[in-house]
């Protein structure tokens, strides 16, 4: 996919952060946008902005937990728009605890979100996204996907789940000969709010974590969107946002397992654990 004008882009999570970026900079390449996100007013703040720059968009209430509303949403999109080029599963949320200090509520919730949130987009959108013949799938990792950190265990895993999927799906597509291209996004420190609006288990603090992700999160969600729009249009399969994630992307390779040292190092001293 070289260019995105007239292309129809599907994207959760789009109330702010990286999916409001990606919004508004696919409404400046011409693309018709449809926006959702559980905050019914950010998604239409969005979409709003995106109206302003001329670009067609419309906003969706969407909770990309609950399977059978992701899939009336695909019905709603393609009877709203007529078609769907592009999908980028991008609304997560964020669980802060040790394993052993960790609900089972919280577990399943970042699951439900993060991973099913993923699978549902995906399979309710790429029938869609086959029969455009020029189709392109967007599933959001971290990375968080790539290495293992404390205090992380579940988000971790849902992030290391997108990539197997998503690495996974990308092949099956090119062994049957689909026309649709995948890509798994690995950001780094995004300056957006998720670690405002994450949990945490208790006895930890939602505004002191949130404090500490600000203070290492150097890339702005404009430039994290740019970063992704270019390697949808490289048709890249893994792309790294940041220069924290292109470090992070090497340790596993340079240490091996032995990353986990530096980390747990890393982390003692950042008070984690």
């Amino acid at each position: 996919m070289r260019n995105f004008t007239g292309k129809v882009a599907v994207i959760t999570g789009a109330g702010s952060g990286i999916g409001r970026a990606l919004a508004v900079g696919l409404a400046t390449q011409g693309a018709r946008l449809a926006l959702s996100d559980v905050d019914e007013a950010g998604v239409a703040e969005t979409a709003r902005s995106c109206d302003k720059i001329g670009a067609r968009a419309r906003s969706y209430a969407l909770d990309v937990s609950d399977r059978d509303a992701v899939h009336t949403h695909a019905d709603e999109v393609l009877a709203d728009f007529g078609e769907v080029n592009l999908v980028f599963n991008n609304a997560g949320v964020a669980v802060t605890g040790t394993v052993a200090e960790m609900s089972w509520q919280d577990i399943e919730w970042i699951v439900d979100t993060n991973f099913w949130g993923v699978v549902h987009g995906t399979k309710a959108f790429l029938p869609h996204l086959i029969s455009s013949g020029d189709g392109h799938l967007v599933n959001l990792s971290s990375v968080f996907g790539l290495i293992g950190v404390p205090t992380q265990s579940a988000y971790n895993a849902t992030k290391f789940a997108v990539r197997g999927f998503t690495e996974s799906l990308r092949q099956e597509m090119r062994l049957a000969g689909r026309p649709v291209g995948v890509s798994c996004v690995h950001p780094g420190g995004i300056k957006t709010a998720i670690a405002r609006n994450s949990r945490a288990s208790s006895g930890r603090s939602t505004r002191e974590l949130a404090g500490s992700f600000d203070r290492i999160a150097r890339t702005a969600p404009e430039e994290a969107a740019g970063t992704i729009l270019r390697g949808v249009r490289r048709d890249r399969a893994r792309i790294l946002v940041g220069t924290d994630a292109h470090a992070i992307d090497a340790l596993p390779r340079l240490l091996g397992s032995w990353y986990q040292h530096l980390v747990t190092s890393v982390s003692k001293r950042g008070g984690l654990g």
